[in-house]
């Protein structure tokens, strides 16, 4: 036992012995005020375990663990008391003196490693000084398993560490083990998305990552997110104490624990529903309802309402084609409930997808109790409503914006007017071009035929009443007033591409990766601009856009379909964060080819 504590603890007996002499010391001083001595900044320290580490023919019946420490300590995490592979229900503990007892509420199985990890699991009671963590291992059987696996969890979009998702792997090979059955050995990531699965069985496995919500170690799809490795593999590292990869570090130690060696990487991400079924309808206004679907790319054959022509109906799905947005066209006063025909592919009771004909009942919204006046009246009441804006920094790259509130049943777009003045306030006009949006029927962008100048004032104009929306109302006059940043901090990257063989989306993210500054899809060589940037770190987020559909497509277990392949540009010195200085035009330059090799 001695011989054990000094092989994973070489330095923490040491400095407690030290810290108890100054401790004892400053005690005994009795010719200074007391101070209440030096804060404990020292994790305790086991001195005991119960079975030992590496005990074999452990009993498989009222079996329990000790562990006992040095000092009295806490359960900080219960849930980070993890027992590998899983029973069914957690182990339950108790604190006993100055240690920590662990029984099951059933029996262990018979000829099993098992692993028993503390990490972020225990703290002393005191201070809070957290235990570094600890995996204590013993068999049921007459062999301890030697083998072990390592690797890295993460976000699949912005490939972030994910703290605390199970890993799980299954000798049983079928896609239904995770769904269905508790795991051959399981381990929860640390602080860094990080794992070793250690002392596992030398066999053939599938490995899954789970974020485990209700702890069950099994995977449900509604409401958790998953992660896989394409193909079964099998352990090839066995396991040594000396290895970098077994040792428990502090998460503060940088160096150390980026320098531990990952071979498996897995990304996680939401799956799409594949039942699919009405789940949601609503009528927003008169003329105006929608209906959700549980899953993506709903197949809609005909849509139609009683009593109302079908041209005079205007419908528009979102992008992932699970909302449909549904106009009337029909600017006459509309029945208190409108009934609406739906026919579709609606997954039947033995999962197939199935034509269907659903009829929707759609009541007008109730109005608001109160006696109305004129001061009740909306401005969407009488008029066509829309907003129309343009950024400083994004007005080049992406135009102007026109959205209506309802769709355009008559447009004069010919009669916008876009004029400029330049820094002497002489006026001058120029053209445009209009593109009604791809993805919403309501949007146009509006583009200037000139290239856009430091130091002018640009306006677009829209006269009154040259629009006119389903409601048979027309809109108000307005103009909008843009120009672009002149403040001289600002600076500029051109970004190069080369080697571009598919469909990508290259996004420039802020330094915290939750913000996208600017947005670019590219299917060809080509420099892109990123102007207008304010000093500070950045950094280049590209999705290989498989399919070419312009969105990140997530992933489908059973089809064993991972999600696109999201990369980060990395810098020659290793990191991910391009560092931007006032006043700077950089250059930065891009093998999709080598990057996604």
């Amino acid at each position: 036992m001695k011989r054990f504590l000094s092989r994973f603890f070489p330095i923490i007996p040491i400095t407690l012995v030290l810290g108890i002499m100054i401790f004892s010391h400053s005690c005994a001083n009795t010719t200074t005020p007391p101070t209440g001595g030096p804060k404990d900044t020292i994790p305790p320290v086991i001195t005991e375990i119960y079975p030992e580490l590496g005990m074999t023919n452990v009993p498989v019946h009222g079996t329990k663990l000790e562990i006992k420490f040095n000092e009295y300590v806490k359960v900080k995490d219960p849930k980070s008391l993890f027992l590998s592979p899983p029973l069914e229900k957690m182990p339950q503990y108790r604190l006993k003196g100055k240690g920590v007892v662990l029984t099951f509420e059933s029996d262990l199985d018979s000829n099993k490693t098992y692993t028993l990890d503390l990490t972020n699991a225990i703290a002393d009671n005191n201070e809070g000084n957290l235990f570094p963590g600890f995996t204590l291992v013993f068999s049921t059987g007459e062999v301890i398993d030697s083998m072990m696996v390592t690797g890295i969890v993460q976000d699949c979009n912005t490939l972030a560490p994910i703290k605390g998702a199970t890993v799980m792997i299954y000798k049983d090979l079928a896609d239904s083990a995770v769904f269905l059955t508790r795991p051959d050995a399981a381990l929860k990531t640390d602080d860094w998305g990080y794992f070793c699965l250690r002392n596992i069985q030398d066999t053939v496995y599938r490995m899954y990552a789970v974020i485990d919500e209700n702890n069950n170690n099994k995977y449900d799809p509604e409401s958790e997110k998953i992660a896989f490795i394409d193909t079964a593999f099998r352990p090839s590292v066995v396991v040594r104490d000396s290895l970098p990869e077994v040792m428990k570090y502090d998460m503060l130690d940088t160096v150390n624990c980026l320098a531990r060696k990952t071979e498996m990487e897995l990304n996680v991400f939401k799956e799409k529903p594949s039942t699919q079924m009405i789940v949601n309808k609503e009528r927003l206004g008169e003329r105006t309802a929608y209906i959700t679907f549980m899953a993506p790319y709903a197949q809609v054959d005909s849509l139609w309402f009683t009593d109302i022509p079908s041209d005079k109906v205007i419908t528009q799905f979102n992008q992932v084609k699970d909302s449909l947005e549904i106009w009337i066209n029909d600017s006459r006063k509309q029945p208190d409930t409108l009934f609406l025909n739906v026919k579709y592919m609606k997954t039947d009771t033995l999962g197939l997808l199935n034509s269907f004909t659903e009829e929707i009942r759609l009541l007008k919204p109730k109005k608001t109790t109160g006696k109305s006046s004129s001061k009740d009246i909306k401005k969407e009441d009488t008029t066509a409503v829309f907003t129309l804006e343009a950024k400083p920094e994004t007005v080049e790259q992406y135009g102007f914006t026109m959205e209506f509130k309802y769709p355009v049943v008559e447009s004069a777009f010919d009669s916008l007017t876009f004029r400029y003045l330049n820094p002497r306030q002489q006026e001058s006009t120029a053209k445009y071009t209009v593109t009604q949006d791809s993805l919403n029927l309501r949007k146009y962008i509006i583009r200037p035929e000139i290239e856009l100048q430091p130091g002018y004032e640009y306006f677009l104009k829209v006269p009154h009443r040259k629009f006119k929306d389903i409601n048979g109302f027309y809109n108000d006059s307005t103009e909008v007033k843009v120009t672009l940043p002149t403040d001289e901090k600002l600076s500029t990257m051109n970004l190069t591409l080369t080697n571009v063989h598919n469909k990508y989306i290259v996004d420039l993210l802020n330094e915290k990766r939750n913000q996208i500054m600017r947005q670019y899809i590219v299917d060809g060589d080509v420099t892109l601009k990123f102007p207008y940037l304010r000093a500070g770190k950045y950094s280049i987020r590209i999705t290989e856009d498989v399919n070419r559909n312009g969105l990140v497509d997530t992933g489908v277990l059973l089809e064993h379909k991972q999600p696109e392949k999201v990369k980060f540009y990395k810098l020659t010195d290793g990191t991910f964060l391009i560092d931007i200085p006032e006043k700077m035009e950089i250059d930065q330059n891009i093998d999709i080819e080598e990057m996604f090799k």
